[in-house]
């Protein structure tokens, strides 16, 4: 489990790809002090993904096939900065929203516009995801959590501020670029629990 707020951003130092997995090494910045060990659970831009070798200033992980069909690491390449997130631990502060890790799919970002003191980014919104996204509802963003500001039927926005921009790799987005989108598991759950309710409603939902 997570919560969307992102310690570290970390850079892919090699890539291999195994069979139909693929296996990554990825460094850790100078600053890094959150204890990692083998058979830990990190998120990767959201993806949760475990801990298979530490040495030093690197760590190594594998995604599976299915994690690579609903994600982007099978496009990652070496030099690529990643967002880091440890597993939540007992204790600690739940800072943005409950994450799990397990992303939902990908999505591409239409629009930006740099506004006084923040930055919003426009992301397409595929019809499946439009009863989970919500103005003022929770959504992670390669895995950083963060507030829908506005939604329409074929779009949501977000609105980034300079620590976000500074502190993830979100702000080394451009217009085209593809990203991991992870709903609010929340929200999942009560339209799954509400939805057969809704199909007996005249009308429909």
């Amino acid at each position: 489990m997570f919560t969307g707020i992102v310690v570290a951003c970390g850079r892919v130092t090699a890539r291999e790809e195994r069979g139909g997995n693929l296996r990554l090494e990825v460094q850790v910045p100078p600053a890094w002090t959150e204890p990692l060990q083998v058979g830990d659970s990190i998120a990767l831009d959201g993806v949760c993904l475990t801990v298979l070798a530490r040495a030093g200033d690197r760590f190594v992980v594998e995604a599976v096939e299915e994690t690579l069909r609903r994600t982007t690491l099978g496009t990652w390449t070496v030099g690529r900065r990643v967002n880091l997130e440890p597993a939540l631990r007992a204790g600690q502060a739940l800072g943005g929203h409950w994450v799990q890790g397990h992303v939902d799919g990908t999505t591409v970002l239409t629009d930006v516009a740099d506004r006084p003191g923040s930055r919003l980014h426009v992301y397409a919104l595929p019809e499946v995801w439009r009863p989970y996204v919500v103005p003022k509802g929770s959504i992670a963003v390669n895995g950083v959590s963060l507030t829908v500001v506005d939604v329409t039927p074929t779009a949501f926005s977000v609105s980034l501020i300079p620590y976000t921009l500074e502190h993830t790799n979100l702000g080394d987005l451009r217009v085209g670029d593809v990203v991991n989108v992870e709903l609010d598991i929340l929200a999942k759950h009560i339209y799954a629990l509400v939805k057969p309710y809704l199909d007996r409603w005249p009308g429909g939902p």
